[in-house]
C-alpha cells in the first residue's frame, strides 16, 4: 500500500444510513468506517444520507466521499450519478456498474452473454403463471426481488403450493422479482480490492440459505477462510469472480458471491458492489486472511477514491 499522508485525502464525508431497508447496516459499516478513518487520522465527517444530503454535501465543502451505504438511493448508481454532478470524487464503483450490480437480472444478462455461469432463472411478476415457472426450474427455487440486497425479500420453496406467498414477499421490493433454480453445494464469497481477487471464503449456516439473519446476527454462521478448496481450484475461483466483476465494469472493491455444486462446478449468484463493513463482514475477513488490517483495508479502499 503506498503510504501516503492522512492529509492527503482532505475533508472526507462518510456517506452512512440513507433510506433503503438496509439502513440499519449501513449505519453499522458506516460507523466502522468513520471510526477506522479516525485512528489513521483522516479528517472524517458523517453524512446520514436520509435527508438532504445534496445539501449537506454542498455546504461542507468536503474533497471526497467514502460511500458506505447499501441498497437503494446508495447502492444503485443514484449517488454516484449525484456525487459526479458535484464533481466529488468517491469510492468504489460508478454510475452504470453500480446500478448494473444492483439489478440482478441485468447482472445474470451480461454474464450469461459473456459465459460466466450463472443458476437458471425466469423473472416472474403478478400477471405469471407460476405453473410454467416449476415446469422451467423445477424444485426447490428461491425467489428474491430484483434489486435488493442482504437477502431481503428472499425465501425458498420446497413445494408448488408455497410459490405463490414468496412471488408475493419479494414482490413488496419489486414488482418483477427472480424466481432462480436451487443450487445444491458449498457457498462462496471472493472479494476484489484494487485489481486483485482475496482468498476465497467458504460460508456455512444451519439456516435454509445465508439470509439475512445468518449474515448480521447470528454467532452460529461459520466462516473458512482457508476456504477448502485445493490451491488450482481456489485460484480458478478468483480468475472467474476478477472476470464477472470486470464485466460489470466495478472498480475499487466489491464481492462476487459463488455457488459451487455438488459437481464442483460454480454457478455466480451476484456481485456486490458496496459489501458490508460490519463485525460479520465477508471483506474485512478476507482482508484479514490476506495480512491486511481492517483500518489499511479502508484506506485501500478511500485510495480507490483519489483515481
Amino acid at each position: 500500500m503506498i503510504d501516503r499522508k492522512s492529509s492527503e485525502y482532505g475533508k472526507v464525508a462518510v456517506l452512512m444510513g440513507g433510506k433503503s431497508a438496509e439502513r440499519e447496516i449501513s449505519l453499522q459499516s458506516g460507523q466502522a468506517v468513520f471510526d477506522a478513518l479516525k485512528r489513521k487520522n483522516v479528517d472524517a465527517h458523517i453524512v446520514d444520507a436520509k435527508d438532504d444530503v445534496i445539501g449537506q454535501l454542498q455546504k461542507n465543502n468536503f474533497d471526497r466521499a467514502f460511500i458506505m451505504l447499501h441498497g437503494r438511493y446508495g447502492e444503485d448508481g443514484i449517488m454516484q450519478g449525484a456525487l459526479e454532478l458535484l464533481e466529488l470524487p468517491y469510492t468504489g464503483s460508478g454510475v452504470l456498474a453500480s446500478a448494473l450490480g444492483m439489478d440482478k437480472l441485468r447482472t445474470k444478462e451480461v454474464w450469461i452473454a459473456n459465459n460466466i455461469p450463472t443458476p437458471r432463472f425466469c423473472v416472474a411478476n403478478k400477471d405469471t403463471d407460476l405453473n410454467l415457472i416449476v415446469e422451467e426450474l423445477g424444485l426447490p427455487i428461491i425467489v428474491k426481488p430484483l434489486s435488493e440486497g442482504s437477502s431481503i425479500g428472499m425465501s425458498k420453496v420446497d413445494n408448488e403450493s408455497d410459490l405463490p406467498d414468496a412471488i408475493a414477499a419479494a414482490m413488496k421490493f419489486d414488482a418483477n422479482v427472480l424466481a432462480e433454480k436451487w443450487i445444491v453445494g458449498s457457498e462462496y464469497t471472493v472479494t476484489i480490492l484494487a485489481g486483485q481477487a482475496l482468498p476465497a471464503i467458504r460460508l456455512e449456516t444451519p439456516n435454509t440459505f445465508y439470509d439475512y439473519e445468518a449474515k448480521y446476527i447470528s454467532n452460529d454462521t461459520q466462516y473458512y477462510c482457508p476456504c477448502g478448496l485445493d490451491k488450482n481450484e481456489e485460484v480458478a475461483l478468483q480468475i472467474l469472480a476478477l472476470k464477472a466483476f470486470d464485466l460489470i465494469g466495478a472498480k475499487g472493491w466489491g464481492r462476487i458471491d459463488i455457488m459451487v455444486d455438488e459437481d464442483g462446478e460454480p454457478h455466480l449468484i451476484e456481485i456486490n458492489t458496496l459489501p458490508g463493513m460490519t463485525s460479520h463482514s465477508l471483506v474485512p475477513m478476507a482482508a484479514n486472511a490476506a495480512g491486511i488490517a481492517f483500518d489499511d483495508l479502508v484506506i485501500k479502499i478511500l485510495d480507490s477514491s483519489l483515481s
